[in-house]
């Protein structure tokens, strides 16, 4: 009978962890969002040079796409 106590003391203190923990995330403010809008333009940006460089080099060559 103490065995079955226990389990349920722990399967009910286990509940209510899971229940609180996602409450306790910290939620995101206006300059980390501003951050990572940065990063996503940079990344573009990135990704858009990378392909000019590849079309001059095959320009180059006299390939074309």
């Amino acid at each position: 009978m103490m065995k079955l106590g226990k389990a349920i003391g722990a399967a009910l203190v286990l509940s209510v962890l899971f229940a609180v923990l996602p409450a306790c995330q910290k939620q995101e403010g206006p300059a980390e969002h501003a951050g990572k809008e940065v990063d996503k333009a940079v990344e573009k940006a990135g990704q858009q040079i990378e392909k000019a460089g590849d079309r001059i080099q095959d320009a180059a060559k006299g390939d074309k796409k």
